[in-house]
């Protein structure tokens, strides 16, 4: 190997990421701007009635820190769950429409994989449903 062809091959790391510093440091210059702007600009009066918890026009009332049902958090994780999984299904719409169009033998590693997916989470759901999580009584 010659000492050209190693000299090729070495990246220049300042070129590389001059862009990448550049975008962090607008990031900072702005977040840090806007905290700055809204502390100098923003209000300064404070009192009972400003220091007061809002709650949409109600006077508040009990305690802030009861106890709530476990169910809505089961139900809040679930909904998650299946959010994250439509996140999984635009790269397989994309993939699997082309492979099957085209004969690609990959097209029935794709189905049996998304079928599997599907049946897993479809099991996830049908025990949450047993064991109660959407009864709300």
């Amino acid at each position: 190997m010659s000492i050209a062809m190693l000299l090729q091959s070495v990246p220049d790391p300042p070129g590389d990421w001059a862009p990448v510093a550049l975008l962090s440091l607008i990031a900072l210059a702005f977040s840090g701007g806007t905290l700055a702007l809204s502390i100098w600009v923003g209000p300064k009066r404070t009192g009972a009635v400003k220091e007061s918890t809002y709650e949409a026009g109600m006077v508040p009332i009990g305690d802030a820190r009861r106890r709530f049902n476990v169910r809505f958090y089961l139900v809040a994780m679930i909904f998650l769950v299946f959010d994250v999984e439509i996140v999984f299904f635009y790269p397989w719409a994309t993939l699997f429409p082309q492979s099957a169009a085209h004969a690609d033998p990959s097209a029935g590693f794709l189905l049996a994989g998304m079928i599997v997916f599907v049946a897993i989470l479809l099991v996830a759901y049908l025990y949450a449903w047993a064991k109660g999580v959407f009864r709300w009584d």
